[in-house]
């Protein structure tokens, strides 16, 4: 079995507190309304040939998904990212103080 790098290397860490990039953001926006188009469109196709309660259930999802759609496209302003971590180091000390001149250095 072939195994690829990408495989076995760990996801990198993120060291910076930046937002996502704004193309990021868009696309993930556009992603959801398209989603949220296609769902009204087998709505109204799915109302077409249901009967009864179902019917106007359908056809109320179809009439009230664009605004559910807008909704979660604009939702799309992030938060600001927690701080990453701080690291310290564990078990080290300081260094002595050594005279100006270096008298104190044996």
């Amino acid at each position: 079995m072939e195994h690829r790098r990408a495989d076995r290397t760990p996801a990198p860490v993120s060291i910076t507190s930046a937002r996502t990039p704004r193309s990021e953001d868009i696309s993930g926006r556009q992603t959801r309304y398209v989603i949220s188009m296609l769902i009204r469109t087998a709505c109204f196709v799915s109302a077409v040939f249901a009967d009864g309660v179902l019917r106007w259930a359908l056809v109320a999802g179809a009439v009230f998904l664009p605004y559910v759609a807008v909704v979660l496209a604009n939702a799309g302003v992030q938060k600001d990212p927690p701080p990453p971590d701080t690291f310290t180091a564990p078990g080290r000390t300081e260094l002595g103080s050594v005279g100006l001149r270096g008298s104190d250095v044996p």
